[in-house]
């Protein structure tokens, strides 16, 4: 590893926060920190905002004075990398660092889920995909479109069922009950105050409904459907990853464990916990891009 390296950058962005690790090069910890969003639907200059801030807490919090860009090295895992229009503006803004390497935050949780070794994973939390490497190193991508025409059984996905539900309660089309009156509450209450909110909300706005959806499933049915098929969607994905079942499978993301019970029950007594998370996961990406581009 080059020794203008003083310090290495893992980052896992998404659309609802941003969290970095930061180790020196002998691998002992600096500290890590959490930040906002870094999805790269949101623009390559609101990520890095999100990115450096991050990294400066990390610091701060570790009492250590920040060295310059140009002596760290990052790895980053993003939401919404696949775009490579997107990855190209983010990758060209890089603000000084000495080296980077850019991959999409499910690429990240997958190495970090499995430690770099054959495995698969549904990653869920604002978004959702699904990812593997087989026992040939074949990497597959499986969901992770995007909201609102993709990313079924996401966070994102579960609070536009509970907007519509609301919506519906609202209107009179559904009876009035607790859930459909928080979610309205949530979003501004009444009619003018959730067309206010819509002009407004983001991805990670409507992921936000996501928990209050999980607060009342277990006495409103409608709740309690929206989650089920939630589950249903990430069977789905599971199964075409890995359709004979032969490869480990880890359930991550913010709301892999809130859904774990609204799986179908083969898929909840086969997934495991991730052995590590997606900053560590970029830090592996980073490692082996090193590698790769090392001088003979």
């Amino acid at each position: 590893m080059p020794s203008n390296f003083t310090t290495l950058i893992g980052v896992d962005g998404g659309g609802t926060g941003t969290r970095v690790r930061v180790v020196r090069l002998d691998g002992s910890e600096v500290g890590c920190a959490s930040s906002g969003p870094s999805a790269l639907l949101h623009g390559a200059p609101a990520a890095w905002a999100a990115i450096l801030q991050a990294i400066e807490l990390a610091f701060r919090n570790a009492g250590e004075v920040q060295p310059p860009l140009a002596s760290m090295a990052i790895g980053l895992g993003l939401a919404g990398a696949h775009n490579l229009q997107w990855a190209e503006q983010f990758k060209q803004q890089n603000p000084g660092f000495a080296r980077l390497a850019l991959a999409s935050d499910g690429m990240t949780t997958l190495l970090g889920a499995h430690l770099g070794m054959p495995g698969a994973i549904v990653a869920v939390g604002t978004g959702i995909i699904g990812e593997v490497i087989t026992l040939t190193g074949e990497h597959r991508e499986v969901s992770g479109w995007g909201f609102p025409a993709g990313d079924d059984g996401s966070g994102s996905w579960i609070g536009l069922r509970a907007i519509n539900y609301a919506q519906r309660m609202l209107d009179g089309r559904v009876s009035h009950d607790a859930f459909g009156q928080a979610v309205s509450e949530f979003c501004g209450a009444g009619r003018n105050g959730m067309y206010d909110w819509l002009a407004r909300a983001k991805q990670n706005d409507f992921a936000k409904l996501a928990p209050l959806v999980i607060e009342h499933a277990a006495d409103n049915t409608q709740a309690h459907s929206i989650l089920l098929q939630a589950g249903a969607e990430i069977d789905v994905i599971a199964r075409t990853l890995d359709p004979h079942g032969l490869l480990p499978l880890a359930l991550c993301g913010g709301l892999g464990t809130p859904l774990r019970a609204y799986l179908p029950l083969t898929l909840q007594q086969r997934a495991m916990a991730p052995q590590s998370d997606a900053t560590h996961g970029a830090m592996h990406l980073l490692r082996q891009h090193i590698a790769a581009h090392a001088a003979p």
